[in-house]
């Protein structure tokens, strides 16, 4: 003997819609957590692809054109939340635009213990951003410093050509580039020594 199938009763016009506006809702709600966790990440690409809000681009090779125009470089360091002495060893530095130069800073720990901190950097005034240009850098990766340790760091950019072209640049004698160390987010605090018996 067939089976009959027993029908379920259609859904009223307004249960349909209420469960169409929940599924809405709910995806809403779901697309823009991702979107607030994707923002940050994204943010930083698009900044460090245009130099947009004066973050400084990495490079990967030097220009083959040096000008003879001239500006200067000076350094701004500080330290947020950190024990450590933060500086850089030149104050300024005149360079060519498209010339590499090499930058050094210095940084002690006066913890009793080993930090890791990360140095965010940008340049003033912003529109320089997209011309300056860093090829190594201390700034590109988390730094471990050891307790009392004193470390040099060197740091090697140039200043694009085309700096000189631009017309919210091209009178712009100096550029101020500013390093802030704080620490890394996902540093592992350091071991904590446990008394024995």
């Amino acid at each position: 003997m067939p089976r009959t199938r027993t029908e379920r009763p259609p859904l009223d016009p307004r249960a349909r819609r209420n469960r169409n506006v929940a599924v809405v809702c709910a995806l809403t709600f779901f697309g823009m957590i991702g979107a607030a966790y994707a923002s940050v990440p994204l943010y930083r690409a698009f900044c460090q692809a245009t130099g947009f809000d004066g973050t400084v681009t990495r490079a990967a090779t030097a220009p083959t054109t040096v000008l003879t125009k001239q500006i200067n470089i000076r350094f701004d360091t500080n330290t947020r939340d950190l024990p450590f002495d933060f500086s850089a060893e030149q104050t300024v530095q005149q360079v060519k635009l498209g010339e590499t130069k090499l930058a050094f800073f210095k940084v002690t720990n006066h913890a009793d213990h080993p930090i890791t901190a990360r140095a965010i950097f940008n340049v003033v005034p912003e529109q320089a951003g997209a011309y300056f240009r860093k090829l190594q850098c201390f700034c590109f990766s988390d730094q471990t410093i050891g307790a009392g340790q004193t470390v040099e760091m060197p740091v090697l950019y140039f200043v694009d050509p085309k700096y000189a072209q631009d017309f919210e640049t091209r009178n712009q004698a100096q550029v101020t580039l500013s390093y802030t160390f704080y620490p890394a987010v996902d540093a592992k605090p350091p071991p904590v020594a446990v008394a024995s018996r």
